[in-house]
């Protein structure tokens, strides 16, 4: 069985549009074109390091596997598999920064998540 908890509830404000101070403004949906355009600099420096990480990994597992490079097929699979998981990342984030900065439409630098 359920036990019954005494609650006291209390009527809300006839007017609904204004928050507990009475004001009409939220400050979470204040947001100005200046916040849409200010640069993550860290975001952009890991999606680029992840960027050439990933591209030498697979350089590596290409001449890994062709046999260029001393080293057992297996490593040439661990390092493809390490290399698509940094490269994709990578390249998604530099894209969108890429199309941000030449003021491409629909993107925009805060599509870009902030470190």
């Amino acid at each position: 069985m359920t036990s019954r908890r005494n609650f006291q509830y209390s009527r809300l404000s006839a007017n609904e549009d204004t928050d507990y101070n009475g004001s009409q403004d939220d400050p979470r949906f204040a947001y100005t074109p200046k916040a849409f355009d200010r640069i993550p600099w860290r975001s952009i420096a890991l999606a680029l390091f992840l960027l050439l990480l990933g591209s030498c990994l697979l350089f590596l597992s290409f001449f890994i596997s062709t046999g260029h490079m001393g080293g057992d097929r297996s490593q040439a699979y661990g390092l493809l598999g390490l290399g698509i998981l940094t490269f994709l990342p990578g390249f998604y984030e530099t894209r969108i920064a890429y199309y941000s900065w030449r003021g491409a439409q629909g993107y925009r630098f805060a599509s870009i998540p902030g470190y």
